[in-house]
């Protein structure tokens, strides 16, 4: 008598692809595992095991370089390396040549789509034709984790590493140093902000030639969001170099050495020149209507904004000034980040805000505003990034005068409902402790916002 159970296939009889479609299933320490078994299960979860890599240190760079097969690397998607030592060299210690580590991995990742590189010096130009393999990288981050003075990271090599990825449209910067070449105004001249000699070197780029300035990534025509932190933002190129990209997201940060009103010209320069394009935006500083002086397009600069993010670096004082400005742009969403110590500060800010957008309702002011989002730091280094490697802490819980704050917001906000005659609106779940979370009313109907209790 014939059997009609159906057998289970043996794993030996499963084709390739279908063994590889299992193993991307499991989660990664699954994946360590079953690597364990045999020769197969090994060569079956090498692209598992390397589809993110994370390389913390310049002395792991080396040995990664040195150990791990090259052809292991087109498996990478995701890839996170910082050139900064493990631990402080001592006199007998060999030097880490994080350029010639770079140049055996990078050609053969050929398959990355984001890279973040946190270097702790500058790179020698010999790595930079190996961006040009990169067909696949959309998203490339660079962060100067070293001392700027002693070995600054100049804007020409990072500029002229990201004009060389094919189809870059990510891209975030933090402590670029600026070019001598490019900014000799700065050299030797108060408030001293530091500058990079001796990298005339550089080669020239096939695009954009000798121009390898900071104005100049508005030139690279793949390019939809852009990050700029802790760098410079003074050259006066900003506002007439020649736009070939549009960009949808814009996150741009101050100088440290500079004051509040040269960040703030500096910030309306840009967004004059590119903010027609624009569809979301982050600020360190303040915008007054000069922003639309500075404007190069028949387009009025910020008419397509619908995000607006404000950093804990955020003046309070200009918040209503800031956000008048950007009455005219049709901004759906508003999210504020502010010191745990500003927070009361904050609350009362908006709270002005609401209230002239009360009384100019009738004319639209903020017409389209559906939320806003308010979360606190405790320290700067959690502050918000849009766009471009976006990470989010979540907030502790506020309590005494915060707490208080946020809840007077909240039962504002649900004044001015009331006041407006807004018919009744499924409000959404309150979100963590410190957020102001939106309550959206329906279709065609005015939407205010409420803040979630701490």
């Amino acid at each position: 008598m014939f059997s009609t159970a159906r057998r289970t296939p043996a794993w030996s009889s499963l084709p390739a692809e279908m063994k590889l479609a299992i193993v991307d299933l499991l989660d990664l320490e699954d994946v360590r595992t079953f690597a364990r078994v045999n020769r197969e299960s090994y060569n079956l979860s090498v692209p598992a095991l390397f589809r993110n890599v994370n390389i913390a240190s310049a002395e792991a760079l080396h040995q990664y370089a040195a150990s791990v097969p090259k052809p292991y690397n087109r498996h990478i998607r995701q890839l996170t390396i910082c050139t900064k030592r493990a631990s402080e060299p001592s006199h007998t210690a060999g030097p880490v040549r994080v350029t010639d580590a770079l140049i055996d991995i990078l050609p053969h990742c050929t398959q990355v789509e984001e890279l973040t590189l946190s270097l702790a010096a500058s790179l020698a130009k010999a790595v930079i034709p190996c961006f040009e393999h990169l067909h696949s990288l959309e998203s490339l981050r660079i962060d100067h984790c070293g001392d700027e003075a002693r070995s600054p990271l100049s804007e020409r090599l990072v500029v002229a590493i990201a004009a060389s990825v094919p189809r870059l449209r990510q891209l975030s910067l933090d402590r670029i140093t600026r070019s001598a070449i490019h900014a000799p105004d700065l050299v030797g001249a108060r408030p001293f902000v530091p500058v990079v000699k001796g990298d005339e070197d550089i080669p020239d780029h096939p695009t954009l030639g000798h121009e390898l300035r900071l104005p100049s990534l508005l030139r690279l025509p793949t390019l939809k969001k852009l990050r700029i932190r802790d760098t410079h933002l003074g050259d006066p190129q900003w506002e007439t170099m020649p736009v070939y990209c549009s960009l949808e997201v814009l996150d741009l940060g101050s100088c440290y050495h500079e004051s509040n009103d040269y960040n703030r010209i500096c910030t309306e320069r840009i967004m004059g020149n590119i903010g027609h394009t624009v569809d979301e935006c982050a600020l360190n500083t303040a915008l007054t209507s000069q922003t639309f002086a500075h404007a190069k397009h028949t387009e009025k600069p910020l008419k397509k904004l619908r995000k607006v993010h404000l950093t804990p670096l955020f003046p309070v004082e200009n918040v209503v000034d800031t956000l008048t400005t950007l009455s005219d742009s049709p901004v759906k969403s508003l999210s504020v980040q502010c010191h745990e110590d500003d927070v009361v500060d904050m609350c009362s800010a908006l709270e002005r805000f609401l209230n002239l957008r009360a009384e100019r309702g009738e004319k639209g002011f903020y017409q389209h505003l559906s939320e806003i989002n308010v979360t606190t730091v405790s320290d700067l280094s959690d502050a918000l990034d849009i766009g471009v490697g976006s990470q989010k802490r979540a907030p502790d819980a506020l309590s005494g005068e915060g707490a208080d704050a946020v809840r007077r917001l909240q039962e504002y906000c649900r004044d001015l409902r009331l006041q407006g005659a807004t018919p009744s609106a499924e409000s959404t779940p309150a979100k963590e402790s410190a957020d102001v979370a939106s309550e959206k009313s329906a279709p065609g109907q005015q939407h205010t916002s409420t803040a979630g209790e701490a």
